[in-house]
């Protein structure tokens, strides 16, 4: 990933120093378990404790001659311990190594991801309680529906998250598996009890079963969960950028002192931040499509699927722990104008309450088609002609047959949209104030 969405953290996680690190681990492992089944003896395991290394610059020297990173890394290796380290990587296969390498890397950048998660869900639930009672108007198809408060879409912002949340600790579940048992997953080289004892040291669970990898669509879910925290990114980031638009203006991103909005226009105050993080959420997708399609392997394995990993792992993991960054810092300082949110909802002259209006006619013993019919063709008169919807209603004879002015007005009540706020904030968050 490029250097620019780059976090150092995460950068770090995908390193070829740390990669081979985890390389080592899995070798160092294997060694240990096999001692203590007493087929290393005692003065070889202490040697490969003792010497075990690599660099870096070596490997990717020895690399261009085998043209295989993973022999490449063992004869660095062996250059460090000596004589001893023929009883390194003895019976495995490369994927042991990679495979349950990736396990371990994953899972820390898994973790990280759950901190930048934690740390997303701490600002949307609480600014959702800032503005629990901020009124605005609700849409549908961008068109306006009924009332709500700027609060519930922190909330529901908040209850999609936390999903993503479990999600994500699933999948890195899923992910958290190795695997040593040779080529072709038989186990002919290599006892199943020391898959066991390789795994329970790392952390890991042995999987179940594998061919000579561990099977993709593990990878699948992984990669696709991250896409899935991306789309409510996006889908949070298209939001502001709604409500930013100079039509609307309802929030929008801060605007720094000496930022710069247009090369041409001075005037400009763009959500450049939400739309940067649009576009990586594609990013994310397409990875999640790649990783499904290296689910389909020749018989027992292939390495198609590793020229794609190489990108995808850490290209994923290093763009959500940007994005997921970079929205905390947006939502932490979005800037809402709730005096804009209600001179809004009264450019419609009071249609936001049709539907109560037509459920009180039903009460009345209309149908339900004959009260809509009569609501409707006040509303289209507003739409059309302008003026208000309950000043027409008023003058509609059929209407004012049925209620009276003081019913009528009682209709055009906002508090009643708003009675169960509460509930929905119980509900998402388990109590109605912080």
């Amino acid at each position: 990933m490029i250097e620019r969405y780059t976090r150092p953290e995460m950068g770090r996680i995908w390193t070829l120093e740390n990669k081979y690190r985890k390389w080592l681990d899995v070798e160092l492992a294997v060694c240990e378990a096999r001692a203590e089944r007493g087929e290393i003896p005692s003065w070889a395991i202490e040697e490969i404790r003792e010497k075990a290394a690599f660099r870096v610059e070596r490997i990717e020297e020895i690399e261009k001659e085998t043209q295989h990173d993973v022999i490449a890394f063992l004869t660095c290796v062996a250059e460090h311990v000596g004589p001893a380290s023929r009883f390194i990587h003895e019976g495995l296969t490369s994927s042991d190594v990679v495979d349950t390498a990736n396990a371990l890397l994953f899972l820390e950048a898994s973790d990280l991801l759950l901190e930048d998660m934690d740390r997303l869900l701490a600002v949307l639930k609480r600014r959702a309680f800032e503005f629990k009672h901020t009124v605005m108007m609700g849409r549908s198809h961008g068109v306006h529906a009924e009332p709500i408060t700027f609060g519930l879409k922190w909330a529901l912002w908040f209850a999609e998250m936390q999903r993503n949340r479990e999600r994500l600790t699933r999948a890195r579940e899923t992910m958290r598996v190795g695997k040593i048992s040779g080529a072709v997953g038989t186990y002919a080289n290599i006892d199943p009890d020391i898959e066991i004892r390789v795994c329970h040291r790392l952390g890991l669970m042995p999987v179940p079963i594998g061919t000579q990898v561990v099977q993709r669509d593990r990878y699948a879910e992984y990669f696709t969960t991250l896409a899935l925290i991306g789309c409510t990114v996006e889908k949070i980031a298209v939001e502001i950028r709604h409500l930013q638009r100079t039509e609307v203006r309802e929030a929008e991103e801060y605007f720094a002192p000496g930022q710069k909005g247009s090369s041409a226009m001075p005037h400009k105050r763009n959500p450049i931040a939400s739309e940067n993080l649009s576009g990586l959420a594609r990013v994310l997708r397409g990875n999640a499509l790649a990783a499904m399609e290296n689910v389909t392997l020749w018989h027992e394995r292939d390495i198609s699927h590793s020229s794609v990993e190489r990108i995808i792992g850490p290209d994923s993991t290093i763009l959500l722990d940007y994005m997921l960054d970079r929205l905390t810092r947006v939502l932490e300082r979005l800037v809402a104008y709730p005096e804009k949110m209600r001179q809004n909802m009264q450019i419609t002259g009071g249609l936001l309450f049709s539907q109560r209006v037509l459920l009180a006619l039903v009460a009345k013993g209309l149908t339900r088609e004959e009260a809509y019919a009569l609501v409707q063709r006040n509303a289209m008169k507003v739409w059309q002609e302008g003026g208000g919807l309950k000043d027409r209603l008023q003058a509609d004879p059929d209407v004012a047959a049925l209620l009276s002015a003081s019913e009528l007005e009682g209709l055009f009540d906002l508090g009643y949209h708003l009675k169960h706020v509460d509930t929905i904030f119980q509900r998402v968050f388990g109590t109605t104030s912080l």
